[in-house]
């Protein structure tokens, strides 16, 4: 079995159907998707506009992304689960969509840029938490990060236009 017909396997069940036939159920995904997008974007922005020292240089890093993660987190479990129900709905439309695979290898990326510098970096914040300036790979990771996201959402808003 391929991925294609797993994805058409996907596409012609029930649940799919309902879902992308519903009046009320697919908007609503769509605008709870946008609403964790926006969250988690949002805070995600502010604390790479931190890391790469253009915003936010009086904050503590260390203190900024204590209060932001949970949020950050959430906004991203909500945009996740809406965006995996989305997919199921349109699966094999999807399949052939190529913005939305170059979203899906932006975020990717995105996340193994946060989880490195979570592993690498996030632990010791609290040595720099006071400078304005941060070291250079915080500060990379930040616009890394901020390019990535960037992306992924530019693509993903233009997965209408390419159906």
């Amino acid at each position: 079995m391929t991925l294609f017909d797993i994805v058409h396997l996907i596409q012609e069940s029930e649940s799919s159907t309902a879902l992308r036939e519903s009046q009320y159920a697919f908007p609503l995904l769509e605008a709870f998707h946008l609403l964790g997008l926006a969250v988690s974007f949002g805070l995600i922005l502010l604390t790479d506009l931190r890391l790469t020292g253009l915003l936010l240089k009086r904050i503590p890093l260390a203190e900024l992304l204590n209060q932001l993660r949970h949020y950050i987190f959430g906004g991203f479990a909500l945009t996740f689960i809406t965006g995996g129900l989305l997919f199921w709905a349109e699966a094999e439309t999807l399949y052939t969509n190529l913005p939305f695979w170059l979203k899906v290898g932006c975020m990717v990326l995105a996340c193994l840029n946060a989880l490195y510098f979570e592993l690498k970096w996030g632990h010791r914040a609290t040595q720099w938490a006071n400078e304005a300036v941060l070291p250079r790979a915080a500060t990379r990771a930040g616009w890394i990060s901020l390019s990535f996201w960037t992306l992924a959402t530019v693509f993903g808003r233009s997965i209408p236009y390419y159906l």
